[in-house]
């Protein structure tokens, strides 16, 4: 149990650190590497909480598939000729309302108690891939369909962007 928190502590710590280093950094290439090694902290904290599928999943979907496409994505552009802009000081107070929003209802849903709502698994119950499925496209199939609603209009909007850039 002494060597679970030991490790708990030390992921945790790389993780928290190479996040920052996403956010703060300049160089796309760089903040991509970080991002690398946080997502793969991540994974090694869902092995720490004994979901080898979530680690996985974690591994080749975040870490294999979307950062390659986001590294293809900065070496497609040119990062020399495109300049890092300053968020215009005219969208800051929107941003910090949205921000403010955001922390007050992380605050609610936390101290008020909308997390008991949650069902876990049982302590040392092994989950199966076959029950997160059945769960996902049964009690979750709302939430899901939004999120793939999402990303699809995250990517045709990527692409008019692409489009309007050469074009």
């Amino acid at each position: 149990m002494l060597i679970e928190y030991i490790l708990f502590i030390i992921f945790a710590v790389i993780a928290i650190m190479s996040s920052l280093c996403v956010v703060t950094l300049r160089n796309p290439v760089h903040c991509a590497g970080y991002l690398i090694v946080t997502l793969l902290q991540v994974a090694a904290l869902f092995l720490l909480c004994r979901s080898p599928f979530l680690a996985v999943v974690q591994v080749f979907i975040y870490v294999g598939a979307v950062l390659v496409l986001f590294l293809f994505v900065v070496l497609l552009i040119d990062v020399k000729k495109a300049s890092m802009e300053i968020f215009k000081p005219k969208h800051r107070p929107l941003a910090y309302g949205v921000l403010a929003i955001l922390l007050i209802e992380t605050l609610v849903v936390i101290f008020v108690g909308g997390l008991e709502k949650i069902r876990l698994a049982a302590p040392g119950a092994e989950v199966k891939v076959e029950t997160i499925g059945r769960e996902l496209f049964t009690s979750y199939i709302f939430p899901f369909e939004i999120v793939s609603v999402v990303l699809l209009v995250a990517m045709v909007g990527a692409i008019v962007m692409a489009i309007d850039r050469r074009g």
